[in-house]
C-alpha cells in the first residue's frame, strides 16, 4: 500500500452547508475541475451513493473509475475505495468534516493512488497533493460563494 497524502482547509461556513456540497457527488463536475462526469450507479437505503462511476482528469491522469463509498461515519466522514478503473490500481480516500462551531468547518482530505504503470513515488505523491489541494480550494470557493 502506498503512503497516504492529506491536507486540510478551513471553510467559513456552517458544517451543514459544507456537507450539502461535499455529499452531493452528482454535482461535483459543477465545481471540481478534476471531475468531468459522475454517474450514480447504486445508492443505499438512505439515498447515499455507494457505487459511483467518475471520469477524472487530474494533471496528466485521465481515467474512468468505479468507486465504492462508505457513509457509515457520515456526517463526520465519508470514504471511498476503488472497485475498477482503466489505469488506476488503487484509489482510496476520505473526507473528514469537523464542526469548529459557529460558521467555521474544517475539511480534511486524504488520498492514495496506485497506477498500473511505473511512476516514481515522489511524482505520484506530488500529484496526489496537487489534487487534494485543488479539490479543497474549489470546495471552499463553492461553499463560501
Amino acid at each position: 500500500m502506498s503512503e497516504i497524502s492529506k491536507n486540510s482547509i478551513e471553510i467559513d461556513a456552517p458544517t451543514s452547508d459544507v456537507t450539502s456540497v461535499l455529499f452531493d457527488l452528482a454535482n461535483y463536475p459543477s465545481w471540481s475541475t478534476s471531475t468531468k462526469k459522475v454517474s450514480i450507479l447504486e445508492s443505499d437505503a438512505s439515498g447515499h451513493p455507494i457505487k459511483v462511476e467518475i471520469s477524472i482528469e487530474a494533471g496528466v491522469l485521465r481515467d474512468k473509475v468505479l468507486l465504492e463509498y462508505d457513509w457509515s461515519k457520515a456526517p463526520s466522514e465519508v470514504s471511498f475505495s476503488l472497485d475498477d478503473a482503466d489505469l488506476l490500481t488503487e484509489m482510496t480516500g476520505a473526507f473528514s468534516i469537523k464542526d469548529n462551531g459557529g460558521d467555521s468547518t474544517t475539511v480534511s482530505y486524504e488520498l492514495t493512488v496506485g497506477l498500473s504503470m511505473p511512476v516514481p513515488a515522489m511524482m505520484r505523491n506530488k500529484q496526489e497533493l496537487a489534487t487534494i489541494n485543488q479539490t479543497l480550494k474549489e470546495l471552499k470557493e463553492k461553499v463560501e460563494g
